[in-house]
């Protein structure tokens, strides 16, 4: 279900991030929620422990147990990343860089968009059709 190239790509940021299976704490709990007789007879939801850092992690997205634990590792990785590295992790840049897009342009910078607006209204306004001239 999940290929190969992405479990070794996750095992690989772990090892990086310092994260041992050994110091990993896991359980699986019964889903709640949609599902009927399925939530009710298979443990799909994944709860996994970082015992070093305390950061727990809860997981029923998907109603594969593999896929499952798999999106809980992924997710684990991303709390221990923001705890240890903080302002570098990825996700800090992430939203750093969204913050940078919705800020509200310079004076000089607004200016200088409605120039271009009016030059490009000057062009389509003298491409519009005359019509006949038939006198």
């Amino acid at each position: 279900m999940i290929s190969e190239a992405k479990q070794k790509e996750l095992r690989d940021r772990m090892q990086s991030l310092g994260i041992r299976e050994e110091d990993i704490a896991e359980k699986f709990i019964h889903a709640q929620g949609h599902g009927g007789q399925n939530v009710n007879k298979t443990a799909t939801c994944v709860y996994l422990k970082h015992l070093p850092t305390g950061i727990e992690v809860k997981m029923q997205q998907e109603r594969s147990q593999a896929m499952n634990r798999f999106l809980a590792r992924r997710l684990l990785a991303d709390k221990v990343e923001e705890a240890v590295l903080g302002e570098r992790s990825r996700i800090r840049q992430e939203i750093e860089k969204i913050r940078r897009q919705k800020r509200k342009r310079s004076k000089r910078a607004k200016e200088k968009v409605l120039q271009d607006k009016k030059h490009t209204a000057g062009k389509k306004a003298s491409r519009s059709w005359v019509g006949d001239t038939d006198a």
